[in-house]
């Protein structure tokens, strides 16, 4: 049983970020797929903001994290969590997780704080019993994925290509495989069409237009990836021409 099954704008104010269509199309509500929920689109276009708001609406720490450790290096603006409507199940996550890419470093950092402190859990307990700092950029980015996410959890995963060589992204394609089929749900922003393959899922792509409900082949990063490769020289000639 998922533990979402709807995200909905109940009351859209004026400016920010109700002014962004992808944000304002929310007021008809938006299915929330029982295990994978891809957010694709170009910049700009709302998948952060609405993941943040999600995440905040839900309790995660903002800057990455779960409920019960709660930090942050700046105040965010979470306007838009008060405004969304969430429509839980009865079923409980037993695990939960906000990733977000942006600020990965501060969040980190504050594992590394956590574990200077007396009478404090490790900060390290979680994540192979080592600093994420003393780990590549990558490496640190799985070790979450593979350590930190222990199933049956509701996951908020922010761009979690960022670090990730393609390799890499497909070992993370094999644990979302592994999380989705362990009572897990999770929504993924993401611009990856290694990670966007995955099966058993909704995409929404994102746009001027509002949002709407896409096949893989049809998504935008599936689709402009695949005129790059497909033909590498008119592509290079037509974007480096002056």
């Amino acid at each position: 049983m998922p533990f979402l099954t709807s995200i909905e704008l109940d009351r859209a104010g004026d400016g920010y970020p109700s002014d962004i269509p992808a944000i304002r199309a929310l007021e008809r509500g938006l299915e929330i797929h029982p295990k994978v929920t891809f957010l694709v689109g170009e910049n700009g276009t709302g998948k952060s903001t609405l993941l943040e708001g999600l995440a905040d609406k839900w309790g995660f720490a903002k800057e990455s994290g779960n409920r019960s450790r709660m930090f942050g290096t700046r105040d965010y603006d979470t306007v838009l969590a008060p405004a969304l409507r969430l429509a839980r199940t009865s079923a409980r996550p037993w695990d939960g997780f906000f990733l977000r890419a942006e600020s990965f470093y501060n969040f980190a950092t504050e594992m590394d704080e956590l574990e200077t402190q007396p009478f404090c859990a490790s900060g390290y307990s979680s994540f192979g019993g080592k600093s994420l700092h003393e780990r590549s950029h990558g490496e640190a980015f799985l070790t979450v994925f593979l350590e930190r996410l222990g199933g049956h959890g509701f996951y908020l995963l922010d761009e979690p290509e960022a670090a990730l060589s393609p390799t890499r992204q497909m070992a993370f394609l094999v644990r979302l495989h592994d999380l989705a089929n362990d009572f897990s749900q999770l929504v993924i922003a993401t611009h990856s069409p290694i990670i966007l393959s995955y099966p058993d899922s909704i995409i929404y792509e994102l746009s001027d237009a509002g949002i709407e409900r896409v096949s893989y082949r049809d998504s935008q990063p599936y689709q402009v990836t695949s005129r790059f490769l497909k033909n590498p020289e008119a592509m290079l000639k037509r974007l480096l021409e002056d």
